[in-house]
């Protein structure tokens, strides 16, 4: 069990960020992990692993373990609620190399991460890079790069589409309840109490926020465990999977032959069947392949027909399906 233990200053400095460098790098469990977490996300695998040809995946699993300790420095806390993917790698090429060098021999001395076949070749590759940390960092970051445009970014409209509804949810729970009512729903693993978050782990531990405040980052790859985060010099980090996150991978037939496709139209079809999350114009241009004043059209008239709702969030509007949406969605594919 992990102990976090609040002051007053602590609770009034609870943020939120999501992060898609995170998604990327715990991204490696769901490739290479036998537990709930790799079943969960088995759709999104079958379909990356044939991508992968081109990255260096020895390095980046003997990196990133199915369990265990992760390098601090592969997950930087983000800065703003919202980074791309670009600014967060910056951070890690940035980041110093006697404390990632630190940070590669601790890994290759931790016995829950070094559990399972290939043990003894991920501890010399571990100590190589420990020993030329500068250059490992540069290697680090090219492949990870590499491994982001090939996995993670294809999905990253979907996989934000989730984050973004569940920060929106994680923020009206925070406003209703406080810090009680947003905790109690965080994850089955994490609870409070007063001045303490505890959240299950395999190893007993105690650190202070001391004011510095936390950081709640959702990550849809994170399921099921909770990555937790207290060295950083600025805000420790707890991550949890968002609400939601069955339905990541879930996908309605596209209803191009359907009696649906003959009364909406194929593109409004296919649009009202990409809704299962909440989604930005934006976002959903990515998807289609739509222009934005042809999208607008579509979403205005699914929108007058009460099949669409949208709602603003920041600068962005959200467009989610109805319940009559649903409906004929159902109705469509049943067809």
């Amino acid at each position: 069990m992990l102990h976090l233990h609040f002051v007053a200053e602590d609770l009034s400095r609870i943020r939120f960020a999501s992060s898609p460098l995170w998604e990327t790098v715990m991204s490696l469990r769901a490739l290479t992990g036998p537990d709930t977490g790799a079943q969960l996300h088995t759709p999104w695998r079958r379909r990356v692993e044939r991508r992968l040809a081109e990255v260096d995946m020895d390095l980046l699993t003997a990196l990133v373990r199915p369990a265990g300790y992760i390098p601090d420095f592969l997950v930087p806390s983000p800065h703003r609620r919202s980074v791309g993917f670009a600014t967060a790698l910056a951070q890690v090429a940035a980041g110093d190399p006697a404390e990632v060098a630190r940070q590669l021999r601790h890994l290759a001395g931790h016995h829950v991460a070094q559990q399972g076949p290939g043990r003894a070749a991920r501890i010399r590759l571990l100590h190589r890079l420990a020993d030329a940390p500068a250059e490992s960092l540069t290697a680090i970051v090219r492949e990870l790069d590499r491994y982001w445009g090939a996995a993670i970014a294809p999905f990253w409209p979907r996989i934000h589409a989730l984050l973004r509804a569940d920060l929106a949810h994680r923020l009206e729970e925070l406003a209703d309840g406080g810090a009680n009512q947003l905790f109690r729903t965080l994850h089955p693993s994490v609870s409070f109490d007063r001045d303490t978050l505890r959240v299950v782990k395999y190893y007993e531990g105690h650190a202070d926020l001391a004011g510095r405040g936390l950081l709640l980052v959702p990550c849809a790859f994170a399921w099921p465990d909770v990555i937790v985060l207290t060295a950083h010099p600025s805000v420790p980090t707890v991550s949890y999977s968002p609400r939601g996150l069955g339905r990541l991978w879930e996908q309605h037939p596209t209803p191009h032959r359907s009696a649906l496709a003959d009364i909406l139209g194929r593109t409004r079809a296919a649009l009202l069947a990409q809704l299962d999350l909440p989604m930005s114009t934006t976002q959903m241009s990515a998807q289609l392949s739509l222009s934005a004043p042809t999208l607008n059209v579509h979403l205005h008239a699914l929108r007058a027909a009460r099949i669409l709702a949208s709602r603003r969030e920041g600068r962005h509007v959200l467009f989610s399906r109805t319940a009559l949406g649903d409906q004929l969605l159902a109705g469509g594919a049943d067809g």
